[in-house]
């Protein structure tokens, strides 16, 4: 038999939160601790009064619109390269579709997003370590110096590539240290009643700002390609500074000694892992991606047992970055899972999509290939849209009625609208086009915020900085791994049909027997990139085999209209479109129903119980199982079991 303790403030608390009006009901085998978080600030009893709560209450929306700012600006610079990608190539004086220069191509849009899929969990960590906020502010300044390095290129040809690739990746490390602390912050700020609205406003922001760096790199690329990287100074200037004035340390820091082992194991994994990816969608010898590559081989063995090693040594040392104990809490296991496969789902769709637009369906309209990436952007912007009211909406419901039902129901209306796609035609009219992907923005606004508030939520304070950048890590690793999955079913799908149909396209207007075969097998990821940059694909196909001085100026005519590819292309494509999307709904709706086993609310709450609850406490006995005990937390009436630990 034992009794709970006197000062229940002072006891270490197991807590489960059992329905969604918050009560709570067993162990989830982590304990808390109290966070030293001031009640004014935080939300928790224990305030000095109104002025204390009124600054409280200030410095959350504070805390709130700084990090939205920063969430923005370093998702939009995941996408804003891919429209803007021909006028940085010209810049530069290099040609992104030729053979030797994809790898280039694909590693400025790629390597972003890798390098913060692999930094997200090291920087939350160190957050933890030396203070959320400090490392979020050098983030800021990273980042900007970053852009400000990019603007200023100097080179052309393949070290101005180089150069970008460079930069990109510092930039993408700077992004990192934004993105791993931004939700910690938010977490720390706002009282558990008020999570889910602030960290949908911050996550939708985010993800938003994928589809919106679409639409900017076009604009601004149409004026001049350095200010696609300029853009981000004046942001990051004025960001930085109001970062260091206005905010501060909530949570308190614990100093430990840096997991040396884990971090360059879980780097070394993780990065060969994505780029064995990456190079998986690139050709190889004879056939169309590079999974045969001994080189992509190697990449996904080697970074595989990195991983599992990673694995076995954060289970061995004292203090790990990766929280291996919190996946024991069934609300964050199940909500990083789900991510995961919610953005495999849809991390590759901007680029099928803009593919769609850009190759097939604007030229059918009548738009010229110079123009259409910009385009694509413009007739994407209903998914942003779906996306900008969903989310706030879905964290604010889910804060009164709980994360599940939101989560679990985003992911199926997600499902529905990948299903609509893929039913549609080719040639579609634009007003359904655009219902289905506002219906795809929808569901995957309901899902991100009451997911991401479920995860932040379930985790002790202590811990909040490495849950945020557990949680970022498995969010961009599907961003990553969506992009060459749905590159690969794509290209895989057309090698199957587009050859013989491009090879006799081309026979009938003329061009030889032997450069038609020769162009018809060449791997189709030229062509597929060629259309998402805005080239005319049969051109650059002509131009790179000598046959366009060859042709009669009616037969070029002929091949070279806004109309003849999208119409060759059309049958092969849509092929690729029912794979890859297939693809998705399958993710998707196992993504729901991993989202639908993770319990119904659950508050993490570290904050002391008050006087009322422990002078309650200390009348119950427990005997084998511990007894109920009113408590009133951050705000909300709970029932709670506490157990004395000795």
């Amino acid at each position: 038999m034992r009794k709970i303790a006197e000062q229940a403030g002072a006891s270490r608390v197991r807590i489960r939160a059992n329905g969604a009006n918050g009560t709570l009901d067993g162990g989830n085998g982590i304990r808390s601790r109290t966070s030293g978080i001031p009640g004014g600030a935080s939300g928790t009893p224990g305030g000095n009064g109104t002025a204390t709560a009124d600054r409280g209450d200030r410095y959350r929306w504070i805390a709130l619109s700084n990090t939205t700012l920063s969430m923005t600006m370093a998702t939009i610079d995941g996408s804003i390269v891919i429209i803007a990608m021909p006028a940085i190539f010209r810049g530069i004086h290099l040609n992104p579709t030729a053979p030797g220069n994809i790898g280039y191509l694909l590693w400025i849009i790629i390597g972003y997003l890798l390098v913060t899929a692999v930094l997200v969990v090291t920087f939350g960590r160190l957050g933890d370590m030396f203070g959320r906020v400090r490392i979020y502010n050098l983030g800021f300044v990273v980042f900007t110096l970053a852009s400000i390095g990019l603007s200023l290129d100097p080179l052309t040809g393949d070290s101005g590539a180089l150069w970008l690739i460079g930069g990109r990746l510092i930039q993408a490390t700077g992004g990192a240290m934004l993105m791993a602390n931004s939700a910690a912050i938010l977490t720390d700020a706002f009282p558990a009643n008020q999570r889910g609205r602030a960290l949908g406003i911050n996550q939708i922001a985010g993800i938003s700002g994928q589809f919106v760096g679409l639409l900017l790199g076009g604009l601004l690329a149409a004026w001049d390609w350095r200010a696609v990287f300029w853009v981000n100074v004046p942001i990051g200037v004025f960001g930085t500074v109001w970062a260091y004035r206005s905010l501060r340390e909530i949570a308190t820091t614990r100093r430990a000694s840096i997991d040396w082992a884990g971090n360059v194991t879980f780097a070394l994994g993780a990065a060969a892992l994505l780029a064995a990816i990456t190079y998986g969608i690139q050709p190889y010898g004879g056939h169309a991606t590079g999974w045969t590559s001994p080189r992509v081989i190697g990449g996904l063995a080697g970074g595989t047992a990195l991983l599992v090693a990673f694995g076995i040594i954060e289970t061995k040392i004292a203090e790990p970055m990766f929280r291996m104990a919190l996946f024991r809490i069934r609300a964050f296991a199940a909500g990083n899972a789900a991510s995961l496969l919610g953005s495999m789902a849809r991390g590759g769709l901007q680029f099928m999509l803009v593919i769609w637009l850009a190759g097939i369906w604007l030229p059918l309209h009548g738009y010229d290939y110079v123009v259409t990436p910009l385009w694509a952007g413009i007739y994407m912007l209903p998914l942003t849209a779906g996306f900008l009211i969903a989310g706030p909406v879905s964290g604010w419901l889910s804060d009164k009625y709980g994360p599940r039902l939101f989560a679990t129901a985003g992911l199926l209306v997600a499902a529905c609208a990948f299903t609509g796609l893929m039913l549609l035609p080719v040639d579609f009219p634009y007003w359904l086009f655009a219902l289905i992907i506002f219906g795809n923005g929808i569901g995957s606004g309901l899902f991100a915020s009451p997911n991401t508030s479920a995860i932040m939520s379930s985790v002790p304070a202590r811990d909040r900085g490495a849950a945020s950048g557990m949680r970022s890590t498995f969010q961009n690793s599907g961003m990553s791994l969506s992009i060459g999955l749905f590159f690969s079913l794509m290209i895989a799908g057309l090698a199957a049909a587009l050859p013989s149909t491009l090879s006799r396209g081309l026979r009938a207007q003329g061009v030889s027997p032997a450069v038609a075969s020769h162009i018809a097998h060449l791997p189709p990821v030229s062509t597929l990139f060629s259309a998402l940059l805005g080239y005319n694909p049969i051109r650059n196909l002509l131009q790179n085999s000598g046959e366009i001085a060859k042709l009669p100026a009616k037969n070029l005519a002929a091949l070279t209209n806004r109309q003849y590819f999208p119409h060759l292309i059309s049958g092969p494509f849509h092929h690729g479109l029912v794979i890859v999307f297939s693809a998705a709904i399958a993710m998707s709706v196992i993504g729901a129903l991993i989202s639908l086993l993770r319990g119904r609310q659950f508050y993490y709450d570290d904050s002391p119980a008050s006087p009322d609850v422990a002078k309650s406490a200390a009348q119950e006995t427990i005997p084998a199982a511990p007894a109920t005990a009113a408590a009133t937390t951050a705000g909300t009436a709970i029932s709670a079991r506490a157990e004395v630990k000795p």
